[in-house]
C-alpha cells in the first residue's frame, strides 16, 4: 500500500551495498512495504499484466452497458430517438469527466492503488444495483414483465442511479490503474523505458479484447437472454478481477501522494506576477534551480524558451541571497516547477484541438448502433444484435495497434533513426485523418440507406445488409488505434512526474467533453434545421437527415485538423534533465520518449 511518508522512507532505506541501476528501482517508487523497489521482482511486465486484468474486465462491463445503452433507453425506458442519444452523452460525458477528479485525489492524497480499490468497489456497488433492478420485483420496470408502454418511476431512478455510481467509480478507475501501469517501468532505464513505448498499445490491445468480448458474448445475452443476466456476468467478472488485481499487490511499485498538484502552479504564478518588472537573465543558468538530491520526487526539466513571462518566477533577486529567504516558494520558484507549469499551458491547446475527434468518436455509441437497428442484420438462421456491430470498431483498433506496434514503428526507427519512430503528435494527427474518413464514408452509407427508404417505405431498409456499417466502424477503429492511444501516452507522458493520474484523467476529459459538445450540437443544429423548414433530427432514424449530420461533422473535424498542424508544429516537448549539466538539456527535440 502507498504510505504518504514513502519518499522519505525510500531516500533513508538502507540499500544494498551493491546499488545500481541494474539490482535497484532508484525513480522514487517504493515496493508494499515501503522499501526501494529490487528490479528484478517488481515491476515491468510481471506487474502490468494483473493490471491490464482489471482493465480488461472494467472495460468489459463499460461497453456491455455502453453499446447497449441507447437501446435500453429506446425498448425499456421508452425515450425517442433524440432523448436517448442525448442521455448516452450525457451519461458517457459524466463517466468521462469524472476521471479528473479522480486523478486529482489519487495524485495528491490517496495514492493510484488506493484510489483503484475503492472504485472498484464503488464499480461493484452500481452493477450489483443494475443487477437488482432488472431482478427485484419492486424495481422492475413493469409489474407483469418488460413490454409495458410505460416503465415505473422506481426502475428509471435506481436504474440511472446504478450506472451513475458505474461512473463515479469508472472516475477513480480508469485514470489511477492506467498511470499505475505505466509507473511499473522506470523511465530512467534504458530497457524498461522501450518496455513502456510498447505498454500502452498493449494496454489498448487488452482493453479491445474486453470490448469484443463485450459487444459479442453480453450483447448476446442482453438480446437473446435478458438485460440481467448480461448483468450478472459483469458483476461476477469484474469481482473475480478484483481478487487478481489484489493477489498481484507484492509485484507493484508504488508512487506516494504528493500533495496538491495547483498549488504549486499556483505558487509560479504568484512569483511570476510578484516579479514581472525584474529583467529577464540573458543566461539561463542565472535562473534557480534545486539540486537533485534535494529534489524529493520526479525529475529535473530543462529550461524552454516558450512563456518566458513565467520565467521571472526563477529570478533570484537580492532580497533571496540566503537560504531562509529561498525556502518562500510563493517568491522563488525553481526552473523544473516553471517548466512543469509551461507543460500544463502547452497541453491546453492541443486538448482544445482533439475534441472534434472525440465528437466523431461519440457518434459511434449513439447513432451508429441504432442505424444498425434499421438494417437486415441475419446472417444465416442467426441475428446480429445491434450493438455487436460494434465489435468491428475494435476489430480496427487491433488490427491498427499491431500493426503500429510490429511493422511501422520498426520501419520508421530504421528510416527516421528516431527511438519512437514517429512522435505523439504526428500519431494522434493521423488518427484524426481517419475521423474525417469515418464520417465521410458514414454520410455516403446514411444517403443510401435514406434513398431505399424513400423507395420502399413500408418494408424501410431492412433489405439492407448491417455490414454496410462495417466500413465506418472499422475506419473509426484505426482512428482510435493512432489517436486514442496517442492521446494516453501524450497526456501521461507530458504532464509533471506527480500528476501522472491526473493526465490519464486529461485524456478521458476529452472524450467526456467531447460526448457533451456533441449533445449540444445535436440540440443547435436540431433548432437551427427546424427553423429553415425541417430538423435533422426526427422522432426516428428514416425522418431524420443523419448524412447531413455526418457531413458537417466531417467539415469540422477537416478544418480542425489544419488548427492542430500548426499546434503541433509549434509544440516544445518535455525535456527531462539526464544530468545537473545543461549540455544534457536538448531542447526542441521529442524528448517524450524519456518523459
Amino acid at each position: 500500500m502507498e504510505k504518504r511518508n514513502g519518499s522519505t522512507e525510500a531516500r533513508d532505506a538502507v540499500v544494498h551495498p551493491d546499488n545500481d541501476q541494474e539490482k535497484w528501482v532508484q525513480d522514487s517508487s517504493l515496493d508494499y512495504k515501503g522499501r526501494v523497489p529490487l528490479r528484478a521482482s517488481t515491476g515491468v511486465w510481471k506487474a502490468s499484466l494483473f493490471i491490464i486484468a482489471i482493465e480488461f474486465s472494467e472495460r468489459l462491463s463499460y461497453f456491455g452497458i455502453a453499446t447497449s445503452l441507447v437501446l435500453y433507453l429506446t425498448r425499456v425506458i421508452h425515450q425517442d430517438i433524440k432523448t436517448a442519444a442525448k442521455s448516452v452523452n450525457y451519461w458517457t460525458g459524466v463517466t468521462t469527466l469524472m476521471p479528473l477528479l479522480g486523478g486529482f485525489l489519487a495524485d495528491a492524497y490517496l495514492g493510484r492503488y488506493s484510489t483503484v480499490l475503492i472504485s472498484v468497489i464503488i464499480y461493484l456497488l452500481g452493477l450489483l444495483l443494475l443487477t437488482m433492478s432488472w431482478f427485484v420485483p419492486s424495481l422492475k420496470a413493469c409489474e407483469s414483465g418488460h413490454m409495458c408502454q410505460e416503465p415505473r418511476k422506481v426502475h428509471e431512478v435506481v436504474f440511472f442511479l446504478a450506472i451513475y455510481l458505474i461512473s463515479v467509480g469508472t472516475g477513480g478507475h480508469k485514470p489511477s490503474l492506467e498511470s499505475f501501469g505505466a509507473d511499473q517501468f522506470d523511465d530512467d532505464h534504458p530497457q524498461e523505458r522501450k518496455k513502456k513505448m510498447s505498454f500502452f498499445n498493449w494496454w489498448n490491445f487488452g482493453l479491445c479484447c474486453g470490448l469484443l468480448l463485450s459487444v459479442t458474448v453480453v450483447v448476446y445475452v442482453q438480446d437473446h437472454v435478458n438485460w440481467g443476466s448480461a448483468d450478472i456476468i459483469l458483476t461476477t467478472v469484474m469481482a473475480i478481477s478484483l481478487v487478481i488485481f489484489i493477489i498481484g499487490r507484492p509485484f507493484y511499485r508504488y508512487r506516494s501522494p504528493t500533495g496538491s498538484p495547483l498549488t504549486p502552479m499556483l505558487q509560479v504564478l504568484a512569483a511570476a506576477i510578484a516579479k514581472r518588472n525584474l529583467s529577464h537573465p540573458s543566461d539561463p543558468s542565472e535562473l534557480y534551480e534545486v539540486s537533485k538530491s534535494e529534489k524529493a520526487q520526479g525529475r529535473l526539466l530543462c529550461h524552454t524558451k516558450t512563456l518566458k513571462f513565467l520565467d521571472k518566477a526563477a529570478i533570484v533577486d537580492g532580497n533571496e541571497s540566503s537560504t531562509e529567504s529561498r525556502m518562500n516558494q510563493w517568491r522563488l520558484a525553481s526552473v523544473t516547477k516553471v517548466e512543469e507549469m509551461k507543460l500544463i499551458l502547452n497541453m491546453i491547446p492541443i486538448w482544445l484541438a482533439t475534441l472534434p475527434f472525440g465528437i466523431c468518436v461519440a457518434q459511434a455509441s449513439t447513432f451508429f448502433i441504432k442505424q444498425g437497428t434499421t438494417l437486415d442484420r441475419k446472417v444465416g438462421g442467426f441475428l446480429i444484435p445491434p450493438a455487436s456491430i460494434y465489435a468491428l470498431a475494435a476489430v480496427g483498433m487491433i488490427i491498427s495497434v499491431i500493426l503500429y506496434e510490429k511493422v511501422l514503428v520498426p520501419a520508421l526507427q530504421r528510416t527516421t533513426g528516431s527511438e519512437r519512430g514517429i512522435n505523439i503528435l504526428q500519431r494522434i494527427g493521423i488518427g484524426m485523418l481517419f475521423s474525417i474518413a469515418t464520417m465521410a464514408v458514414a454520410a455516403v452509407v446514411e444517403h443510401r440507406r435514406l434513398g431505399i427508404v424513400r423507395r420502399n417505405p413500408l418494408t424501410g431498409s431492412t433489405s439492407m445488409s448491417v455490414f454496410w456499417l462495417a466500413p465506418q466502424f472499422l475506419i473509426i477503429g484505426f482512428g482510435d488505434g493512432f489517436t486514442l492511444v496517442g492521446l494516453q501516452e501524450y497526456f501521461y507522458d507530458q504532464v509533471p512526474d506527480s500528476m501522472r493520474s491526473l493526465g490519464i484523467a486529461l485524456y478521458l476529459s476529452v472524450i467526456g467533453t467531447a460526448n457533451f459538445l456533441s449533445s449540444l450540437l445535436i440540440t443547435a443544429v436540431d433548432h437551427l434545421t427546424e427553423q429553415h423548414g425541417r430538423s435533422w433530427f426526427g422522432k426516428d432514424l428514416n425522418s431524420s437527415r443523419l448524412d447531413k449530420f455526418y457531413s458537417l461533422l466531417a467539415g469540422m473535424a477537416a478544418v480542425n485538423l489544419l488548427f492542430y498542424v500548426l499546434l503541433a508544429r509549434r509544440y516544445t516537448y518535455k525535456n527531462v534533465q539526464r544530468s545537473v549539466a545543461v549540455a544534457d538539456c536538448y531542447e526542441g527535440d521529442d524528448l517524450s520518449t524519456l518523459a
